[in-house]
């Protein structure tokens, strides 16, 4: 069974940094659990594993969750900005519609 089978088993963020072999702190995780798991795999994205061994993807698996997690033992969620509902959140506000004014209350040139 390839690393990524058995870590499609998992059931839960702790499951993930038992089997990698990672230590984490149980609060840090029990905050960030899912924005972890999100930026793992982020991570992983950008890495090319085709052809990769069992031994290079589980390395590679990690290092990734490790970098994740040390991305909001020093930050939060919020700053960290994972999820489209965060990234939105600091979007610049539109500006407020200009009030329509109708034609009929335009008067003609004052000249």
């Amino acid at each position: 069974m390839s690393v990524f089978d058995e870590l499609r088993k998992l059931h839960s963020a702790e499951d993930f940094f038992e089997a990698l072999g990672v230590e984490y702190e149980p609060a840090v995780v029990r905050v960030a659990r899912l924005h972890i798991l999100r930026r793992m795999g982020e991570y992983l994205a950008k890495n090319d594993l085709d052809g990769a061994t069992d031994e290079e993807a589980r390395a590679a698996c990690k290092e990734t969750l490790t970098k994740a997690y040390d991305d909001f033992v020093s930050s939060s969620p919020i700053a960290e900005r994972v999820f489209k509902v965060h990234k939105d959140a600091i979007k610049p506000k539109a500006e407020p519609a200009k009030p329509f004014v109708p034609l009929t209350t335009l008067t003609g040139n004052p000249d």
